[in-house]
This record gives C-alpha cells, sequence and structure tokens, in this order.
C-alpha cells in the first residue's frame, strides 16, 4: 500500500513537473522517466518504503488503546507524506536538470507513453546516484 501511494505521487509528481517547459526555443523534445526502475533500485527510496512499512506493522501489532494505535497511524502518515514529498523533489530536480541539459520541453513518465520520447532514466539515476541493478555489469 505504502509502495503504491509513493509510487504514484512519484508519478505525478514528476508528471506535473515535467510539464514545465525547459525550453531553448523551437526545439519539442520529451524525456522519458521510468519511474518503476528508480523505485526498484533507488535506496534512498527503498529504505523509506522499508522503514513505514516496517512501523506500520509494528503499530498494527502492539497491544496499545485503539486511541493510542490512531495517534500512530497519524503520525505514520504524516511521516510518510514528508518521504513522499522528499524523494518526489528529488527526482523532480533530477528530471529538470536533465531535461535543461539536453535541451527537452517535457518530462514524462516512460508508464504513460506508448512509444516515443528520448529515455532519461540513467541520467536521472546519476544525479541521484542510483547503480541500476536491472543491467549487467560489463
Amino acid at each position: 500500500m505504502i509502495e503504491s501511494r509513493a509510487a504514484r505521487a512519484l508519478l505525478a509528481t514528476l508528471l506535473f513537473a515535467g510539464l514545465c517547459a525547459c525550453t531553448n526555443g523551437t526545439q519539442s523534445n520529451i524525456g522519458l522517466v521510468d519511474v518503476q526502475r528508480i523505485s526498484a533500485n533507488w535506496p534512498k527510496f527503498q529504505n523509506y518504503q522499508n522503514q513505514l512499512a516496517a512501523d506500520a506493522q509494528t503499530i498494527e501489532r502492539s497491544n496499545r488503546s485503539a486511541r493510542d494505535k490512531a495517534s500512530a497511524r497519524a503520525a505514520l502518515q504524516a511521516r510518510f507524506a514528508q518521504a513522499q514529498s522528499e524523494l518526489s523533489t528529488d527526482v523532480s530536480t533530477a528530471a529538470k536538470q536533465v531535461a535543461a541539459d539536453r535541451h527537452l520541453t517535457y518530462v514524462f513518465t516512460r508508464q504513460y507513453v506508448g512509444y516515443g520520447g528520448v529515455d532519461i532514466t540513467a541520467d536521472v539515476e546519476k544525479i541521484l546516484k542510483i547503480d541500476d541493478k536491472s543491467t549487467p555489469a560489463p
């Protein structure tokens, strides 16, 4: 559930942030970011996801009163929102930098584009210092 929310939030943020024009004039190229790949390979994302999931399980398994559990869930939800915002900002900032460097007008998530566009995922991963674990090392 947390992973799904985080991934959706990350997708939405990238979509909206990517719509900001980073033009150099008449060029109208589109960059694509594979958010699923970033989520799968980014230790920062995985650490937040694992910690929040573990904390949610701890709350549910605890012998606290219903009121205390509700309070703990609210605090966890606030932490989730903060983590989601931080991760989205990191990815959006990296995508904007790559778009500006490569003179791209828009950046979209790969999951919403059937074909076309320039894949900038590797460049975004470099900025975020993510090792791509899905491709074997040479």
